[in-house]
């Protein structure tokens, strides 16, 4: 079916108007965040001292808080990896003979496993380390220069 004249003058007058109205939410969004300066707070160096040191202190809080939390998940996934690791083995030691290449081969897999798993914990712990000392690094400095 075939849009009529009609159709389509109603179809771009309602573009327009979108148009018109999104334009003018921004316009009046802008407007209104152009006055709403807070001149104040921004004549008062210390204040924005406290503030920056409130806020620097909750920042380093809350990165001590997630790496606390990141390590214990890193410390929980490394030890789902060496208990599947230990049960994997040990199902192929009981399907085989004890003697057989392939549960000896299972026991070495898991030990290499088991190895690998505390590497990649570890290295992933440093990396979470190295991050919370650059953050909390970034924080001082941010209050060093709000304390000049």
């Amino acid at each position: 079916m075939k849009p009529s004249y009609l159709t389509k003058q109603i179809s771009a007058l309602g573009r327009r108007l979108t148009t018109v109205l999104l334009s003018l939410a921004a316009i009046a969004l802008f407007w209104q965040g152009a006055f709403m300066l807070n001149n104040a707070a921004m004549a008062s160096p210390t204040t924005n001292f406290m503030v920056a040191a409130d806020m620097g202190d909750n920042v380093q809080n809350k990165v001590g808080e997630d790496t606390k939390n990141a390590k214990s998940f890193i410390r929980d996934t490394a030890d789902k990896v060496e208990d599947a690791a230990r049960s994997n083995a040990s199902k192929v030691n009981n399907a085989t003979d004890n003697d057989s290449a392939i549960a000896d081969r299972a026991k070495k897999d898991a030990g290499r496993i088991y190895k690998r798993a505390e590497e990649d914990a570890s290295r992933t712990e440093k990396a979470v380390d190295n991050t919370k000392n650059a953050i909390e690094q970034a924080v001082d400095n941010v209050k060093d220069v709000f304390s000049k």
